[in-house]
Order: structure tokens, then sequence, then C-alpha cells
């Protein structure tokens, strides 16, 4: 857990990862640090995932796009002496709130105590919705371009695609931007076969929760929203069982099948 320990005592921020929805999917920590704060901050619909910690509580909410607002509400009430719970879906360490608190102390040069609890992230539940396939050399990209610039994104794509990693797509679509996975599987395809498997899991762990299963040339013909996160596999993934699976290659080492 990283820690900004140089407070003076009496206030202390926790910024927490709820993981992917469900209470059973929280961390120790995570419940022992909302439990403890006098006050939770967080995004209303990651709050509702969590009404049993809010009794009691001063609950300070806000919608998307307001991440800034939240943090700077939050280090002001720890500078008052309260304990607060920030609140972030997932891991507060992948694309959540935990860099921005971090900017933030640093640009106003606070001196507080914060401390980063991690949470189950999307591409860990979505990865175990679909069998094993971050098995091996894989890496995340999102494709929200409010703060990456779009000619960005499809660069990192490219590296990614042709140096065969597995790939996991953040914010993959909205209804405002829906050219970016297409450009994705575009890229991906210069590089991999057209049924190479891909995974789409939407919600994960949630009651609403959706797994499906397709191929890179028709992948972006399913249902894919901003609670989805898809798995493009790499040139040794394979489909069996409704699963993914990559190999770590242990069958070019061990003899995996009895004589």
């Amino acid at each position: 857990m990283a820690e900004c320990n140089n407070g003076s005592g009496q206030g202390k921020l926790y910024v927490v990862g709820t993981g992917p929805g469900a209470k059973k999917h929280m961390t120790l920590a995570a419940c022992a640090a909302l439990e403890e704060a006098d006050i939770i901050v967080g995004y209303q619909t990651y709050l509702d995932l969590i009404p049993e910690f809010l009794a009691g509580k001063e609950v300070v909410a806000s919608q998307m796009m307001k991440e800034v607002d939240r943090s700077q509400k939050a280090l002001e009430l720890v500078a008052g002496g309260k304990k607060v719970a920030m609140v972030s879906g997932g891991d507060p360490g992948i694309y959540a709130m935990a860099g921005l608190v971090f900017e933030m102390a640093r640009e106003h040069e606070l001196s507080i105590d914060i401390e980063v609890i991690p949470g189950i992230a999307a591409l860990n539940a979505c990865a175990a919705r679909l069998g094993a396939p971050l098995m091996h050399d894989f890496c995340a990209i999102s494709l929200s371009d409010l703060l990456t610039p779009a000619a960005l994104i499809e660069k990192r794509l490219e590296a990614a695609a042709s140096a065969d990693f597995v790939m996991v797509i953040y914010n993959p679509k909205s209804k405002r931007r829906t050219e970016l996975i297409e450009k994705a599987r575009e890229i991906t395809l210069k590089y991999r076969s057209a049924d190479t498997p891909v995974g789409i899991v939407t919600a994960a762990t949630r009651d609403n929760e959706k797994v499906v299963l397709s191929t890179l040339d028709k992948f972006t013909g399913q249902e894919i929203n901003m609670q989805s996160c898809v798995i493009i596999g790499n040139s040794k993934t394979f489909a069996w069982q409704d699963l993914l699976v990559t190999p770590r290659g242990y069958a070019d080492k061990y003899r995996l099948k009895k004589d």
C-alpha cells in the first residue's frame, strides 16, 4: 500500500479501492478504512454499490467528470482534521483517483497522511470471468480520449498489437465515442488473425453481468459500453469450454499429458 505518511497526525485520507462491485470482492483493509472514516467521498454510482458502509456517515457525493472537485474536497476535509475515505471502483491506482490526489497534494504543498488501499481491478475480475487470458504478458489501454489524445491512444494500440501483448481495453465505447474501438480492431487485425479470441465482460461480478466470447474480426458487433472490458488475446490465446486461455509456456518446457 502506498502511503504519504508525513501528516500532522490530525486527519487522514484513505483512497479506497472497492473492487468490481460486490461487497464479497472487497478487501478487509478496504472495509476497515470505510468503517473508520468520518466522511466518505465518491462518485455517486460507486457509492450506490456500498450502501452498508454509508449509514451514520457524512457522505459527499458527486457526478462523473467531477474528479478534481472530489479530490479538492477530500483534501480540505483531511486538512481540517477529519478521517476521510475517498472511494474508487476497482483499484484506486488504475485509471482512478490515487494519482490525482497525489498530484493535487504535491501542487498545493500539503503535508497530510494519505494511504492507498488496493482493490480488485476490473481487469482482474474480467479475466477471472473469462478463465485465464492474462497468463502471459499483457497491457491495459484506455480508449477514453477525454484526457489522452486519440492519436496517442492509436500509437499505443499499434505498439501493443505489434508486440503480441494480450490487450485489456478499458473504457472501450461510449454513446459519444464509438470510433476508437473500431480503430483498435483495425489496428490489431494488421498483426493478428481474424479468429483471434476476444472476450467482452460487462459489469463484472454485478447482478447485470454479461460475458461474451467473440473473435477479432467480429467483436465490435457485440454490445459494448463503458461498463465493459474487452480482452483481446495474443497469437497463442485459445478458446476452450466458453473460456479464454493464454498459455504461460509450460507445454514447451514440461510434459502435460501422461504417457
